[in-house]
């Protein structure tokens, strides 16, 4: 299938490894020109490196979703760098892992700036430059814990969940400049995320990292983790051509793990 974004301009966040990162290589590999952002300049001029030694293009930028200055260094970054926007790929880091109690008021204000505040400003800024053109894809990653909340993952239950209601919304708002808006939900990918997040669950359970694993591996249908190209393979198909009716959804990337319909 040609996914249709050969030379389209798309702007994925905190892209020096993970989920952001595997994205930026496959929409490159589709032949979009893929800005990418994070806080790691190494890590980012590597990623460049990969995806042009394998024919694609690609520029970056360090930023920090922290920064309160972060969606003016975006705006300036997709001017100078892509001259435009076609694909906006809102990816967060994930916040720390913890149960509902021990939110407090400092740690919902701070993830909440970075994972929501952050991502609709940016959207919001560039929507304008999707809607005069007639095209537009914004792909949100959010969490399988917005169908089916994961334990020990408070904060992220909440602020991500927060994020399905802003993007039914803007979805219907857009939709009829040719502009999608999606939120794609990894389950477990093996990342170095996964990897915090399970040696969290065992030190909180008294386990090994061996034993949280093995029992985390048997509650998926599949029987394994997914890899970070396979999920990266759904968000290009959400951000191309051939997706164009499909908008507001929430498309689950877990190996058939969530319970729920």
């Amino acid at each position: 299938m040609d996914f249709g974004i050969s030379g389209k301009r798309a702007l994925v966040l905190a892209a020096s490894r993970g989920l952001g990162a595997g994205i930026a290589r496959a929409l490159a590999a589709e032949g979009a020109h893929v800005l990418i952002c994070g806080r790691t300049e190494e890590r980012l001029k590597a990623n460049c490196a990969e995806i042009e030694a394998l024919g694609g293009k690609a520029d970056y930028v360090v930023a920090d979703l922290a920064d309160a200055h972060f969606v003016d260094a975006m705006l300036h970054a997709v001017k100078e760098k892509l001259g435009g926007i076609d694909i906006l790929v809102n990816n967060t880091g994930g916040p720390t892992p913890g149960l509902a109690e021990e939110m407090d008021a400092d740690k919902l204000y701070t993830f909440f700036q970075t994972m929501v505040v952050r991502v609709i400003t940016l959207t919001n800024a560039l929507l304008p430059l999707m809607k005069t053109q007639g095209f537009g894809r914004i792909l949100t990653v959010a969490s399988s814990g917005v169908i089916e909340p994961i334990a020990n993952l408070a904060l992220s239950n909440t602020l991500r969940g927060a994020l399905v209601g802003w993007n039914k919304t803007l979805s219907s708002e857009v939709a009829s400049f040719g502009v999608t808006a999606n939120l794609l939900l990894p389950g477990r990918i093996h990342t170095d995320r996964i990897d915090q997040l399970d040696g969290a669950n065992a030190k909180r359970q008294g386990k090994s990292l061996e034993e949280v694993r093995s029992a985390s591996i048997k509650s998926i249908p599949a029987g394994r983790l997914g890899s970070v190209e396979e999920f990266a393979a759904v968000a290009a198909f959400l951000c191309s051509a051939p997706a164009a009716y499909v908008t507001g959804a929430m498309l689950r990337v877990d190996g058939g793990a969530a319970k729920s319909l």
